[in-house]
């Protein structure tokens, strides 16, 4: 199995402290995000690793792994950036990862193990971290709804708890039959469309076309950078020795 970090974007909602480098440079207990998921993917035996640049790629230089570009990251969305790796998608399968996330290995493990052509995660215990980073949380949150481990809604906005069975983390694994449903819908788009298509709205728009995605419960071992609020809050998470960060780094 190989993997994909998508790791194209500046993350503007990270203001100044992304100015001089992408997202996923930035520190968190002595390591870049990047740094992390490396580390997760290859503790859970992925050693073929391609990230996709994009905001100032010259930066971004591990030389564990290999490197496809999105030229055209400032007017591009996520699934955009997906689509620059299609040529390793059509061939092999693959765990995709946003860039912004920190997960335990035993999570990429499991997502590994699940058979579907197309998977994802969600943590069904999403409440605690985000009652930590948000005074209210469903100002962030999105719905959620599974059967039998697919798919069912996903993205809305929900009106209350109950409607949230767990969180997309943005990990997810694509077969290449599941690229090739994917790359079919991707196919039927205005260049403008796929430009602007992000990844809860491909899931939701697979869903209308009768695509099955499975889900893979999990229960905490992650956390999401999407504000300077996070950075702070996970450094302190650390300093306090945060069992799951401690136990494999």
């Amino acid at each position: 199995m190989k993997a994909i970090i998508l790791a194209a974007g500046r993350g503007s909602r990270m203001k100044k402290m992304t100015l001089d480098k992408p997202k996923c440079l930035l520190e968190l207990g002595g390591y870049s995000l990047l740094n992390w998921q490396i580390k997760a993917l290859v503790r859970a035996g992925i050693s073929s690793i391609t990230a996709v640049r994009g905001y100032k790629k010259e930066l971004i230089s591990n030389e564990s792994i290999s490197y496809l570009e999105n030229e055209r990251w400032n007017d591009t969305n996520m699934v955009y950036t997906l689509y620059c790796a299609r040529e390793i998608l059509k061939t092999n399968t693959c765990l995709v990862s946003y860039s912004d996330i920190v997960y335990h290995p035993s999570i990429v493990e499991a997502l590994m193990n699940s058979d579907g052509n197309i998977s994802i995660t969600y943590d069904i215990k999403w409440e605690q971290l985000w009652k930590e980073r948000f005074i209210d949380p469903l100002l962030d949150a999105e719905s959620f709804e599974t059967s039998q481990s697919y798919l069912k809604e996903i993205g809305e906005k929900p009106s209350n708890i109950s409607e949230i069975q767990g969180q997309y983390m943005g990990l997810i694994k694509i077969a290449p039959n599941g690229w090739r449903k994917i790359e079919a819908f991707i196919s039927l788009l205005n260049p403008r469309e796929l430009d602007k298509l992000d990844m809860t709205s491909l899931f939701k728009a697979l869903l209308k076309e009768g695509i099955t995605i499975k889900t893979v419960p999990i229960q905490g071992k992650w956390c999401e950078v999407d504000r300077e609020e996070d950075i702070r809050l996970y450094q302190k998470r650390l300093d306090f020795e945060d069992e799951w960060l401690h136990d494999w780094r």
